[in-house]
């Protein structure tokens, strides 16, 4: 059994498979009806109006209808599309057991535990017919699928046959008068509509189904009693043939498979079975857990089943349906009903070749599963599950095409699979001992291998090396030289596809591709939501492939898009040009053709083929909203622009790809306030002031228009937009451009007329216009406002536009590839301004020209009114703004710019030379590179935390860079610092950058560390070392010489930071003396300096000593004595120790020390490592730890991960060379 989809739910009491769409029906015992894709794997819908278990349901074949009849007496009649019960049919006096729908007539059958089976018209919503007879609960009532018939099956152990051939008349409008006499009389006397026509007595107890055969006279029946009974019938009769025993409780239901000599039944023995209907014995059982079955359904199209039971249900098939096959050159070899056929591509000729031998029907999927070919010797081998895998191996004799009446006798074998690994040789897989035998055309071993991983299956790879597939990877493996020559990381892949010069390799799995080089270097993975089924290369290297629905293709950088819709599953074989050659499940060759123009084009662009781009964009019809965002997406939005005839998205599109005149062009047409407002800020991006200030005339954008004019230096516009502001009342606007033209006479004359009198006296006194300030200091009178005396005052004044009102200056590029002699709109817009020259743009704008009016001689529509017709002004048009030549027409610098350019390119970044010159992690740190830094990092000395590191990434990128001001208007430079800069040197060539560590640093912290210990301050101790190998990492040395002291002083740091964390937690053990003085005799074997040493001694037997510990401690005295302490207070303690000592040599408290044995301390367990003991170190600072740490953080230096591999400390360009 195939599962193809299962779901959990509540006990599934019934199930209709969809005849056209991937749909099923499931009823619950719940009530409720669920709808689900069985090929997406989703639920899309549930009906829930039924009261009680919903036992039957049934799709219509046609019409987007179905029906239910459940525990609630009622038969429902529902729209999918609609998602509602259209109406109710009532009449049923108990439980509806089954419901069904007529293939050709608008009639539902319906069975009940009322002992009736009622007929219905749909469409009449009427009953018309009642069979009666049954004399206990009816369990099932099906039409027959051609003839005029229902069978029925009832708990009282028989299995009726009703003819219902009146009832057709009944309901068929009567042809002739004669016909309508005799109806009305049956009508009148009551007649029979449907009539008992075998009464089919055999079961022991109460049938639960019973279902006719699809095309022959036969019928299935299965019972309480346990068995599976099939009946024969003629015109006259019916008898029981056989009986299929096996169940071993009530058997729910039974079908006949439409297409092969199968029959599925299932029971609540919790197993569904397959039997043989000619030689009548058990092929398969199936079995779950916990779950009884209730139901099963047969896909009226496909070779599907459905199985429903207590926790949910599951769609299944019994047979693979993919035809074994392998392609040779022109050639196609496959098997189809147990012939190996030839299919030549250019003759389009199928032929039969030779029958291949048939299993022994003992089982299912026994069929061919793969086959390999070998063109050279003419030889075939098949392989399938036979015998738990097995291959047979044919050799074609060369006159046999076409003769394939004569049995060829085959070599047989048993493995995994097998395939031909060069002209003659073969390879089988023998999964028990994950080894590969190459054997010969004889079927004799010729030599073993042993495959460097556990293999499932073997593909041909080239010759002599086959792909392994594991179950989590794919290696290619040289059978000659044994070696694993590529492997890629992927999961579940079922089929190997080569491209023809097996340069490419395509490794389908069920929901995913994987594209890779012949080396298995990965390229791209694509995912789908359904079941990939196949897949061919095209000869432009785009690997086409086919799912349950669809042909598609995918571009070696993993962009894919649908080709063509399918209605049935294919698989492809071959691909020659636009057509694509299949197998369809029927073992049909199928020539498909397919439309390539997309890929191939999306495969241009992604090669840069831009010549055949353009001859595509000018003779094919390639658009629609996909291909348009795809270009977008891609950086191609100025190709995109070609494609469009939508004006809005034309506006994006030369807004994106910076091409103003198409923007303008449509901004026009769309003629929108927010299009014109973002064709003015991609115009000022661009410089182009006369398209800017255009289109916030358009919008009458006051406040931008005078900022605009202030920027550009056009100071005759500014004070006419001043005047405006006036006769608009705009106060704000008006002082502001008063503000921005320096004019101060005008701001003190509005702040006058606001009333804001002491602003105005302010002003005016401030600016040194005398006679107006003290005309306003009267009108204040006492609330004259004091100024501050102020040293240093300067006036606030307008600055100087750099440029003066032209456009900003563009360099003279070449133009892009796609620019010019594609689209007509650029060049159409271009002759429309030429034109527009001398047209009056300003018939739109409510602005009036106010230049020779004193205040109040105009009127002035207010707030977007028009201006009055009689004012003999006019309009604000361009005339009357006296615009220089340079703007008359809004238009792109033609001399610069007559279409979109390719701007040049910069120059690389200095940090980004650094990069490239570098692989000292401090130099990339520095170049503010942290994510490279951290990676050298990581594979230098193998550090995994860079939490400690942080502040010193950024004090070195900072500290490499200085930065400068520019203008005012500027953005702040920044500018890179070189280490051994000298005036002397190319300013063409880059020095590394300047660092903020140095090694002399690092030796004034070193001291600072040696004195914190002697004074036993050891939290400032632990900081200062800890801060020595956190910074080293970021160090950088010129010689050799240098790179060992930094080791060196790697070492020393690691050694006084893990001494240091030992008598910090010594401190904390107070309460544990045991401890205390193990981790007190550990200190005195880390590598410290003799003077910090002799206190290390002095402390431990101290302490061993207050622990009457007296061995250990005179152990510590002999080794203080032997070090010539020059302070006389530890040799005298010392000797007085070593005196008590020799008196009771003995040891209060056993200790984990052993000093006659030399160890390293474990920097995370603090416990000993003996020599000889398997222990794990720090890749960077080298501390030891028992294995157990091995994967953890080293607690000593707090960055690297214990025992992972690491390449070495690199801190010197010397290192480099």
């Amino acid at each position: 059994m195939l599962t193809k989809f299962e779901t959990k739910s509540n006990r599934v009491k019934g199930l209709s498979f969809h005849s056209k769409r991937p749909w099923i029906l499931a009823s619950l015992h719940s009530g409720v009806i669920q709808l689900w894709d069985y090929r997406m794997g989703t639920l899309i819908d549930r009906f829930d109006e039924h009261d009680g278990p919903v036992r039957g349901v049934h799709f219509h074949a046609t019409q987007p209808l179905f029906v239910s009849g459940g525990d609630d007496y009622k038969i429902k009649v529902w729209n999918y599309k609609l998602h509602r019960c259209l109406f109710t049919l009532l009449g049923h006096l108990d439980y509806i057991r089954t419901v069904q729908f007529h293939h050709e007539s608008p009639w539902i059958i319906s069975s009940s535990d009322d002992q009736t089976i009622r007929i219905w018209n749909w469409q009449s919503r009427t009953c018309i017919s009642v069979l009666t007879g049954h004399n206990h609960y009816v369990m099932c009532a099906l039409f027959h699928p051609k003839e005029d018939l229902v069978v029925s099956a009832s708990l009282d152990q028989t299995v009726r046959v009703w003819d219902i051939g009146a009832l057709r008349k009944k309901t068929a409008s009567p042809a002739d008068d004669i016909l309508r006499l005799s109806q009305m009389n049956t009508d009148f006397f009551g007649g029979v509509d449907a009539v008992v026509k075998y009464v089919l007595e055999g079961h022991d107890r109460g049938v639960n189904w019973a279902s006719f055969h699809p095309t022959l006279p036969l019928l299935i029946s299965g019972a309480d009693d346990r068995q599976v009974k099939i009946w024969r019938m003629n015109d006259t009769k019916a008898w029981e043939v056989d009986t299929l025993r096996g169940h071993m409780n009530n058997v729910s239901c039974v079908l006949f498979h439409a297409r092969q000599d199968l029959i599925v039944s299932n029971s609540e023995d919790k197993s569904i079975r397959v039997w043989d209907s000619t030689k009548r014995t058990a092929l398969q059982t199936f079995r779950r857990e916990q779950d009884r079955f209730w139901i099963l359904a047969s896909h009226p199209e496909m070779n599907l089943f459905a199985a429903g039971h207590d926790s949910g249900m599951i769609v299944f098939k019994l047979e693979r349906e993919r035809p074994a096959f392998s392609v040779s050159g022109d050639s196609l070899y496959y098997v189809k009903d147990r012939f190996l056929r030839f299919f030549e591509y250019s003759t389009q000729k199928d032929t039969q070749v030779i029958p291949i031998r048939r299993p022994g029907s003992i089982s299912l999927n026994q069929g061919a599963k793969t086959l390999s070919f070998s063109p050279t010797e003419n030889a075939v081998l098949i392989c399938s599950d036979i015998d738990g895998g097995s291959y047979e191996l044919y050799i074609i004799p060369k006159d046999s095409l076409g003769r394939a009446d004569t049995v060829h006798e085959s070599k047989r074998g048993i493995g995994g699979s097998a395939v031909f690994v060069a002209r003659n040789r073969f390879a089988v897989l023998e999964k028990s001992s994950d080894q590969v035998l190459v054997k010969n055309l004889k079927n004799e071993i010729v030599k073993k291998s042993a495959l460097p991983v556990a293999t499932d299956s073997i593909f041909y790879a080239g010759t002599g090396n086959l792909l392994c597939k594991a179950e989590d990877k794919v290696v290619i493996f040289d059978l000659q030289q044994r070696i694993v020559l590529g492997e890629l990381q992927t999961s579940f892949v079922r089929y190997v596809v080569w491209s023809n010069d097996m340069e490419s390799i395509a490794l389908l799995s069920k929901h995913s591709v994987v594209l890779a080089d012949k080396k298995l270097v990965h390229r791209c993975t694509l995912h789908e939501t359904i079941r990939i089924k196949s897949g061919a290369w095209d000869d432009n290297g785009v690997f086409i492939y086919t799912t349950l629905t669809h042909i598609k293709y995918c571009l070696p950088n993993g962009d894919s898009g649908i080709i063509k819709t399918i209605d049935v599953p294919v698989y492809i074989t071959k691909i020659f040009g636009n057509t694509i050659f299949c197998l369809d499940r029927d073992g049909r060759n199928r020539p498909i053709i397919i439309d390539s123009t997309e890929y191939v084009f999306k495969l241009s662009l992604l090669n840069k083929r831009h010549d055949q781009v353009m001859s595509m964009i000018r003779n094919s019809e390639l658009c629609g909203q996909a291909m348009i965002a795809y270009l977008q997406q891609k950086g191609f939005p100025e190709v995109a622009l070609h494609f469009v005839k939508d004006e809005r998205t034309r506006f994006n599109l030369a807004l994106e790809s910076g091409n103003i005149e198409i923007a303008v062009a449509s901004a026009k047409v769309i003629d929108e306030k927010d299009h014109w407002y973002r064709l003015g800020v991609e115009a000022l991006r661009q410089g182009n002031a006369g398209i800017v200030e255009y289109a916030y005339q358009r919008t009458k954008n006051f406040e931008r228009l005078s900022f605009l004019y202030l920027i550009t230096g056009n100071l005759d516009k500014l004070s006419k937009m001043m005047k405006i502001a006036e006769q608009k009342s705009d106060v704000m606007g008006q002082f502001h451009n008063a503000l921005y033209l320096g004019d101060i006479q005008e701001r003190v004359k509005i702040l006058e007329n606001a009333g804001h009198l002491p602003l105005a006296y302010i002003t005016a006194s401030v600016h040194g216009l005398q006679g107006v300030a003290e005309r306003l200091a009267a009108d204040l009178g006492d609330n004259v406002p004091v100024l501050p005396e102020r040293g240093s005052a300067s006036l606030l004044m307008p600055p100087n536009p750099i440029l003066s009102g032209v456009d900003w200056p563009l360099l003279r590029v070449t133009k892009g590839i796609f620019e010019g002699g594609l689209d007509s709109a650029g060049r159409g817009v271009q002759e429309e301004y030429e034109d527009a020259a001398d047209a009056d743009w300003g018939e739109d704008l409510d602005i009036v020209d106010v230049v020779n009016m004193h205040n109040g001689d105009v009127s002035v529509a207010l707030e977007g009114e028009e201006v009055d017709e009689q004012n003999d002004e006019g309009g604000w048009d361009y005339e009357d703004l006296e615009l220089p030549p340079d703007v008359d027409t809004p238009k792109t610098a033609t001399n610069a710019r007559s279409s979109m350019f390719v701007a040049p390119p910069a120059g690389l970044p200095v940090s980004q030379i650094w990069v490239q010159k570098s692989s000292l992690a401090a130099e990339h740190a520095a170049a503010g590179n942290f994510d490279t830094a951290m990676r050298l990092l990581n594979r230098q000395l193998g550090i995994r935390n860079f939490a400690p590191l942080k502040t010193l990434f950024t004090d070195l990128d900072m500290g490499s860079h200085t930065y400068l001001l520019g203008f005012s208007s500027a953005p702040v430079i920044s500018v890179a610092i070189e280490r051994g800069w000298s005036e002397s040197a190319s300013p063409n060539v880059r020095g590394p950058p300047a660092l903020v560590f140095n090694f002399s640093q690092l030796e004034d912290k070193l001291k600072a560390g040696y004195k914190a210990t002697t004074a036993g301050k050891f939290s400032e101790a632990l900081r200062l070392f800890l801060g020595i190998l956190h910074t080293i990492p970021l160090i950088v040395v010129e010689s050799r010489r240098e790179v060992d002291e930094v080791k060196e002083l790697i070492t020393i740091a690691k050694e006084y930071v893990l001494a240091s964390r030992m008598e910090l937690k010594r401190r904390e053990m107070k309460d544990n003396p045991v401890r205390e003085q193990e981790l007190a005799a550990y200190f005195t074997h880390c590598n410290l300096q003799l003077p910090h040493l002799r206190l290390a001694l002095l402390s431990a037997l101290t302490v061993c000593y207050k622990a009457g510990n007296l061995n250990t401690a005179a152990n510590f005295a002999r080794r203080l004595l032997e070090t010539n302490p020059t302070n006389e207070n530890q040799t005298r303690t010392a000797r007085r120790v070593l005196q008590a000592a020799e008196r009771n040599m003995t040891d209060a408290s056993e200790l984990n020390y052993d000093f006659r044995n030399p160890f390293v301390v474990c920097g995370a367990t603090y416990v000993p490592i003996y020599r000889g003991q398997k222990n794990v170190s720090c890749p960077y600072c080298g501390s030891h730890f028992v294995p157990s740490q091995e994967g953890q953080l080293c607690a000593v230096c707090d960055l690297a991960l214990i025992g992972s591999d690491a390449s070495g400390l690199l801190c010197s360009p010397s290192q480099v060379r």
